[in-house]
């Protein structure tokens, strides 16, 4: 993980001192997400995503494109302490830097390493952040499409690498103790450069 954030940040480096030009934009769309791990049976959580990005020709077809997004996301327990369904949602300011390759002028691939950082966990309206650490690393993969010079759309999946889970008292959380969660997102995005 060390490594790819390393090389990630070389790359942004280049990235910055070789652009031929740089963009800014915004984006936002819907997330149907999900955490891998609990012993029950899980649904996917429907969200969403807001914020914006910085999109740095490094070459012709190739792009570094950071971004700070405001992501909401979590899952849906099924049988869950005896209920039927508990939801747990989950919110993170998520950080993505993608290399984004152009195949044409209209569509586009992006994949890239992403942390994020942890805003606030809830369950039946109880704050249950100290469950959930503080952060979270991710691989994205994805694609897009360009409308107009202006507008793209974007789909992309986020693939959860560390463990979020922060039970650490196994009287008061039994069932979470020793458990590992990882996140995973899919996103549907629709974006404006300006």
């Amino acid at each position: 993980m060390k490594r790819i954030i390393l090389v990630t940040i070389v790359l942004m480096a280049f990235g910055f001192t070789n652009a031929q030009s740089t963009r800014y934009g915004v984006k936002g769309g819907l997330n149907v997400s999900g955490i891998t791990g609990y012993a029950e049976d899980t649904k996917t959580l429907i969200g969403f995503h807001v914020g914006g990005f910085a999109e740095i020709k490094v070459i012709e077809k190739l792009a570094i494109q950071p971004e700070f997004l405001f992501s909401t996301q979590g899952t849906v327990i099924e049988g869950f302490n005896g209920d039927s369904n508990t939801t747990v949602k989950v919110n993170y300011l998520n950080i993505p830097v993608l290399a984004k390759y152009s195949i044409s002028n209209a569509f586009t691939v992006e994949a890239g390493p992403q942390i994020g950082f942890l805003l606030s966990a809830k369950t039946r309206g109880e704050d249950v952040s100290d469950l959930y650490k503080s952060t979270d690393f991710g691989f994205n993969l994805g694609c897009g499409y360009n409308f107009t010079e202006n507008i793209s759309v974007g789909a992309r999946y986020t693939i959860g690498l560390t463990d979020v889970n922060d039970a650490s008292d196994e009287s008061l959380y039994p069932d979470l103790y020793n458990a590992s969660f990882k996140n995973s997102n899919f996103a549907l995005s629709l974006a404006y450069k300006f």
